[in-house]
Order: C-alpha cells, then sequence, then structure tokens
C-alpha cells in the first residue's frame, strides 16, 4: 500500500501572490502530519517562485514525518541540499518559463552529472530519487547513476481521457514498476494525481509513496489542510485493499 506525501508549493505560491507571510507553508505541513501524511515535499526552485530558502530550513528543523526535497541538479541548489540534509531529494528538470515540472529528467543524457550528485547527496545520508517517465531506458540510467529509488512520472495518465488511453498509461506505469524493482529501486510516483484520478495508480502493488500537491492543496482551500490530507490518504489506502 502506498504512503503519502504532501507538496506543499503551492501553499507558497498563495503567500508569494501578495509577497507576504501568509500563508505559511510551514503551518501548512503541521497540519498534513496531524492528518497522517507520510512525508512532506517541497521543490525548491532556482528562481524561488514559491518555496524558498528559510521554508525549508525552518521545515527541516520542524518536520516530524519525512523531508523530501524536490530540485534540480544546478550546483546552488546541490550544494544547499548537501547542507540541508533532507530524508530524501528527488532530482527533476528545470525550467524558468514553466508552470510546473514538465516531463521527468533525462537521465541517458545527463548520466555522468548525475552519478555524481547521487553519490555527493548519499555521502550525507540522503536517499536519492529521480523524477521520470515509466521508461525502461530512463529506469536503468537511474540505477546504474546509482540511486536508490525512482518516481514515475503519472503525467499522462492523468491527461489521458479514454478508457483505452488510461488503460495504455497504467500499463505503461506497471511496467515501469517491474523494470524499477527488478533493479532493485523504490518506486515512487506523481505529478497531476488528484481525488478523481488516485484509485487506479494506487492500486498499482509496488507503487510505496505517491507525491501529491496541487489537488490537495486546492481542497485545502475549501474545506482546510487537514481534512484535506486525510480524504487522500482514504482514498489511496482503499485502493491498495
Amino acid at each position: 500500500m502506498g504512503l503519502l506525501n504532501v507538496n506543499i508549493d503551492h501553499v507558497a505560491t498563495i503567500r508569494q501572490a501578495r509577497r507576504t507571510d501568509e500563508p505559511d507553508p510551514v503551518w501548512a505541513a503541521v497540519q498534513c502530519e496531524l492528518a497522517g501524511a507520510n512525508g512532506i515535499t517541497v521543490h525548491l526552485r532556482q528562481d524561488r517562485r514559491h518555496i524558498c530558502d528559510r521554508d525549508v530550513t525552518v521545515l527541516k528543523e520542524t518536520v516530524a514525518s519525512k523531508l523530501n526535497l524536490e530540485m534540480c541538479m544546478a550546483e546552488p541548489i546541490v550544494k544547499i541540499a548537501e547542507k540541508l540534509r533532507p530524508d530524501q531529494v528527488t532530482l527533476v528538470p528545470e525550467k524558468r518559463a514553466e508552470l510546473t515540472t514538465e516531463g521527468g529528467l533525462d537521465c541517458v543524457k545527463h548520466q555522468k552529472r548525475l552519478a555524481s550528485i547521487v553519490k555527493r547527496l548519499q555521502k550525507k545520508g540522503i536517499l536519492v530519487s529521480t523524477f521520470i517517465t515509466p521508461d525502461a531506458e530512463q529506469i536503468i540510467a537511474s540505477t546504474d547513476a546509482g540511486c536508490d529509488a525512482v518516481e514515475l512520472h503519472t503525467g499522462m495518465y492523468a491527461n489521458a481521457r479514454t478508457d483505452k488511453a488510461i488503460e495504455k498509461r497504467l500499463n505503461e506505469l506497471r511496467d515501469g514498476r517491474d523494470v524499477a524493482m527488478a533493479s532493485g529501486l523504490i518506486v515512487h510516483a506523481g505529478h497531476g494525481l488528484t481525488y478523481r484520478n488516485i484509485g487506479p495508480v494506487a492500486a498499482i502493488e509496488g507503487i510505496c509513496e505517491f507525491n501529491i500537491g496541487h489537488s490537495i492543496v486546492s481542497r485545502a482551500v475549501l474545506v482546510g489542510m487537514r481534512e484535506a490530507t486525510e480524504e487522500m490518504i482514504g482514498l489511496i489506502e482503499s485502493a491498495g485493499f
């Protein structure tokens, strides 16, 4: 059965809309943990468009569960991760103009750099994952780079509209899971997952962790962060049986 990590980036997005001090993503993290979340995920982007250095520093001191830092492979960000020592780092691609992370990290193209970063972060006691498309070549490249885990990109599944297209994307995720587990990797999943589409993905045996943000923060605007988190946990748990 998979566990939930709540991505609280968009709590910071609301704060940055007015460039004020609220809502504080640290407060949101507390509510998520009280609801039973397995961990907290944040993306420290190079442009600091939402989560900032202060946030990750305070979250490191206050998150009682698991702190998962999403980040690109830019050297200044890698140095921050080495100093911060979150429980987990998920390496993602990053473009300044994108609204959200587009596509998975190209581990084949950047294998030498990836392997170097993985080694550096693991030396600090950090579990390292890559955010990748459920493609065998990318999964094997992550394995060869020494990664501990992979997060399978579920965006194509989330964007599928017909039953046939949805099943095709689910089969790709199942195949990716098989390759990853055969390679000894821990398997995570995330991107575009909502209350409406989480069920079939959460039912895939072997995916042990889901990173979900926008949908939970959107629901929280109406029902509160704690209840929104509890609802998502309930859907993941019910799909796992």
